[in-house]
């Protein structure tokens, strides 16, 4: 029996959507409720803009971001690392960014009316097949990966046809 594979597309936020905050003031983040950290650990600190761990010693922005941004009952916002300076992550169909490799994911399956249809918590180290799983149901046309214990926001996957 031959195994179907399902191309995707791991999707950043676009850093045009950030890059605003970073020409604020402190006193505007701090109305905005916009946190400013210097990196003490790595991994720690997941940027999602460039799907990467900032480094020791670099600045970044800790902010709520509406990230399922949908006429559901599945709507959600959390909190998310931005890096200054970074561009947008393109990767290549069927590539899993670093980053999530080394973490336990809640991987979270949407139809095309972003209603949840499924969810996996899963180690990073299983992602690939996970999203394979998840979308061998039809119904489910993207998927939101977050960090399973804190909970936060990572990234979407597009399912490719």
């Amino acid at each position: 029996m031959n195994r179907i594979q399902h191309d995707f597309q791991v999707k950043a936020i676009n850093q045009n959507t950030i890059s605003p905050l970073f020409e604020l003031s402190d006193s505007e983040l701090v109305k905005q409720n916009v946190i400013k950290l210097v990196v003490d650990k790595k991994p720690g600190f997941p940027c999602r803009v460039s799907l990467e761990d900032a480094n020791i010693g670099e600045e970044v922005l800790l902010f709520s971001y509406r990230h399922h941004d949908v006429d559901s009952p599945y709507e959600a916002s959390g909190p998310i690392f931005v890096r200054q300076k970074v561009k947008t992550a393109t990767l290549k169909v069927n590539e899993i960014p670093a980053m999530l490799t080394d973490r336990l994911l809640s991987v979270r399956g949407y139809d095309k009316n972003a209603m949840m249809i499924d969810a996996k918590t899963v180690h990073g180290t299983t992602l690939f097949d996970t999203i394979q799983h998840l979308f061998n149901d039809l119904k489910i046309v993207y998927l939101h990966i977050h960090n399973a214990n804190p909970g936060c926001y990572n990234c979407k996957v597009d399912r490719i046809n």
